[in-house]
């Protein structure tokens, strides 16, 4: 968020030179919503991950298997084979989702 309200101020120049410019100050505006509004809210229930637009809300019943992939970030595969990235969600903050959504942590064998 506050790169974004760096970006913003640093394109105010560029958008006060030509009124043509002007829409240049949403490409730093979107990306300020974006980083307030997406992430992952757990619940006993379900996950929702949330988007610059819309959420997508998954049961716990319907996920297979929560996964980090090479750069941390964690996923959800779903019994459908589907895979939903979880917004927010590292590797290292994983044992904490589980333990909100009272999950139990499996290992693979």
């Amino acid at each position: 968020m506050v790169a974004a309200g760096i970006a913003f101020v640093g394109a105010i120049p560029f958008a006060g030179a030509r009124w043509e410019l002007t829409p240049i100050l949403l490409i730093p505006a979107a990306f300020f919503v974006w980083a307030w509004r997406a992430g992952t809210d757990v619940y006993p229930d379900e996950l929702r991950v949330r988007a610059l637009v819309g959420s997508t809300r998954v049961p716990w019943a319907r996920i297979s298997e929560l996964a980090p992939d090479p750069r941390g970030q964690v996923s959800a595969l779903l019994d459908n084979g589907n895979v939903i990235r979880l917004t927010g969600v590292t590797r290292d903050n994983l044992p904490r989702v589980l333990a909100a959504g009272g999950q139990e942590i499996g290992h693979a064998d």
